[in-house]
């Protein structure tokens, strides 16, 4: 069975730190790029950052750039997004994805999402 299991998310205040991880299952990131998208109440989802896995190749959101940074563990089957320097308007719930090989902006082309895990940054 292919599955992602995001974790990590929870309250913390602004300027505080979270790390979330993406746990996959049914499936090797030995062949995948593992992005991130995320969706605030009232607003589409978005791609916050990606990772391919042909050549490692990574990429940001413009606003998160700086301050979030993505990593995987292949012997751990799991992709991490540390973020640093949290702010107010990173509020959303985070899901992490998976599509062949390679990364993409647009979500329509990842073929599986895990459920989400709740950010909230606020004082």
């Amino acid at each position: 069975q292919v599955q992602l299991v995001e974790s990590g998310g929870g309250l913390v205040q602004p300027g505080g730190s979270l790390r979330l991880s993406c746990a996959a299952s049914g499936f090797t990131l030995d062949y995948y790029a593992i992005g991130w998208f995320r969706q605030a109440p009232g607003k589409e989802r978005e791609g916050v950052s990606c990772i391919s896995s042909s050549d490692g190749s990574i990429y940001y959101k413009d606003s998160v750039k700086g301050r979030f940074t993505i990593s995987r563990d292949i012997a751990k089957n799991t992709v991490y997004l540390q973020m640093n320097s949290l702010k107010p308007e990173d509020t959303a719930v985070y899901y992490c994805t998976a599509r062949h090989v390679l990364c993409s902006r647009e979500q329509n082309q990842y073929d599986y999402w895990g459920q989400g895990t709740q950010v909230t940054v606020s004082s």
